[in-house]
């Protein structure tokens, strides 16, 4: 039995894990490297094993950085079902095909770029590769255990993360010997909005555990509200300004419909027009609202309060192109949540283009910004970035509201590591930059006294 980290080892994004055992190969996960020059690069390299050759895959949850190399792998010969929640089935469905359309945009814009070189290289993936690929989903229930081959037995727990994320429980036998693997997925905070807390796991043989935040713990959540209040109100009642919010639009972009129209209800907020800049995004939350039984119960209370308030607060779905540059034109009041969350496409590059340089706005971070995404410039205090190969002065004020983030931090983690009894034979900490992963690992090994922690290096391979 051998497990092989093909992605997020040392790094956040590209998590893609392939297990061998009970002459069975199969990944958990299978996603799309993020952040720079190199992540096409290796989103382009050939896979480290014979796509063809895999048996299934298992899926933590729909976040591209998870997902997004399915359909490449579809289109390189895997034929094998691919096990999700059902959430995670549904948000997939827009996840990949919107995917795939901007691979092909992207590959469009190049050819014409690099047309008198005669370069002509394809998208990563087309849309109809993204459809083969959904044509393979297979949603499971949480807490079901079913078995993709013999030997191999399967159990997803709610990881509390995003509509749908899992935390997936892996028994294996081969011959006389048992090994109970864990895969963490992206560990979500405790009573925060919309999604239930991570489901407590108590034993594994080996366990892969995320680190996203494994350096650094947010602030209370009391805190986190009063900043995200102050952000909102001083931005719109004080400067008139408007405020812009790079956000996943899977996740992120619903918890904070929710927070901003919750906060509104309790009078924390003034008036405001709320734009959801992101046709995905609506499709996404029709989606949640679909899944209302997996969500936290006051989230059908807050969903009744705005269908018994309609207009109040005001919030926009934007969907049409002309619709989306018309917001351009506005100068205040106004709200503009729009993906991508790290800043590297999507509409969110033309609101911060026309609003990154008043001083009357303001730019709210809500989550994880990966090395060499735009938002990481932002984050790290950069006074002028490159949008669209023109340079853009940042005088808008930055706020980093971390607390905002789907991530538990360093002390959440380890609330969900402390459930183990006894600890894991073996752990591994992944989905972490190279030194948050290691301050994270040592945390680990100090703090719960656990014996064997480590950070695996990249394509490197254990024994089970």
């Amino acid at each position: 039995m051998k497990l092989t980290f093909l992605g997020a080892a040392g790094e956040v994004t590209g998590s893609c894990f392939l297990v061998e055992a009970q002459g069975a190969r199969f990944l958990v996960d299978c996603g799309l490297f993020q952040g720079g020059r190199e992540a096409e690069r290796r989103n382009r390299a050939r896979f480290a094993f014979a796509p063809r050759a895999l048996d299934f895959v298992l899926l933590t949850h729909a976040h591209i950085d998870h997902s997004g190399l399915l359909p490449r792998l579809v289109a390189e010969g895997f034929r094998g079902p691919v096990h999700a929640t059902a959430a995670t089935c549904d948000l997939l469905e827009v996840m990949l095909t919107d995917s795939a359309h901007i691979q092909e945009k992207e590959a469009a814009r190049a050819r014409e770029a690099n047309a008198a070189a005669g370069e002509q290289d394809p998208p990563l993936y087309s849309v109809g590769d993204a459809e083969g690929a959904l044509r393979q989903l297979v949603p499971v229930a949480y807490d079901a255990e079913f078995v993709p081959r013999p030997g191999v037995r399967v159990r997803l727990r709610d990881a509390g993360h995003i509509l749908g994320s899992a935390i997936i429980e892996l028994w294996v036998d081969e011959g006389e010997a048992r090994c109970k693997l864990v895969f963490s997925g992206d560990i979500g905070q405790r009573l925060r909005p919309l999604v239930r807390d991570p489901a407590a796991i108590h034993e594994a043989d080996l366990l892969l555990v995320e680190s996203t935040y494994g350096d650094r713990l947010h602030r209370s959540w009391p805190d986190t509200l009063a900043e995200l209040i102050h952000a909102v109100t001083d931005t719109l009642a004080r400067k008139g300004g408007n405020v812009i919010v790079p956000a996943f639009a899977i996740g992120r972009t619903q918890d904070l419909i929710y927070l901003l129209a919750d906060l509104y209800r309790q009078g924390e907020l003034p008036e405001m027009d709320i734009y959801v800049d992101s046709p995905l995004a609506l499709k996404a939350t029709e989606i949640t609202l679909r899944h209302l039984a997996e969500l936290d119960p006051e989230a059908a209370e807050l969903i009744r309060w705005l269908a018994a308030n309609r207009g109040r607060p005001r919030i926009r779905f934007v969907q049409d192109l002309e619709e989306s540059i018309a917001l351009h034109q506005i100068k205040q009041g106004a709200v503009i949540i729009s993906p991508s969350g790290m800043c590297e496409g999507g509409r969110i590059q033309y609101h911060l283009r026309h609003n990154l340089g008043r001083p009357a706005c303001s730019i709210i971070i809500p989550g994880f910004q990966a090395e060499g995404t735009l938002g990481r410039r932002l984050v790290d205090g950069a006074s002028e970035v490159p949008i669209f190969g023109i340079p853009v002065p940042v005088r808008a004020q930055i706020y980093t509201i971390g607390g905002l983030s789907a991530h538990a931090d360093q002390q959440g983690l380890l609330d969900w590591l402390a459930h183990f009894e006894p600890p894991p034979r073996a752990t591994y900490v992944v989905h972490g930059e190279g030194r948050v992963a290691e301050t994270f690992a040592r945390a680990v090994r100090e703090r719960l006294k656990w014996p064997a922690v480590s950070v695996p290096r990249p394509h490197s391979s254990v024994a089970l």
